[in-house]
């Protein structure tokens, strides 16, 4: 049985492992994205931080990243800012994919 439990646990340490990275790379697409946001907001300097922290905070509303989106969507909305749903996803997915390789590569 040790051979099976040295699997097991190997297998629990990737998971966490996993998981952990998952985690960081989210947390830090949503900063990328709530720069980039923030830029197309006019907003810069401590303003653009502050709201970069914004919207890392809003995703802890609701499971997966909707609740992130949504909370870009209603500022550009209400800042009259024209970008298209399309824009703001693809902007969320190449933030997530560049954010995932930083975290891969220990950055």
């Amino acid at each position: 049985m040790t051979t099976f439990d040295d699997r097991e646990a190997a297998f629990e340490r990737k998971f966490v492992l996993d998981e952990d990275q998952k985690f960081r790379a989210t947390a830090r697409r949503n900063r990328m994205l709530g720069n980039w946001a923030a830029e197309q907001l006019g907003k810069s300097g401590d303003e653009a931080v502050a709201y970069a922290k914004e919207v890392v905070a809003s995703d802890i509303i609701e499971a997966g990243e909707h609740d992130v989106f949504r909370k870009v969507r209603a500022d550009f909305d209400a800042a009259g800012v024209s970008v298209s749903d399309d824009e703001i996803r693809t902007a969320m997915r190449d933030f997530l994919d560049k954010a995932a390789a930083e975290v891969k590569a220990g950055r």
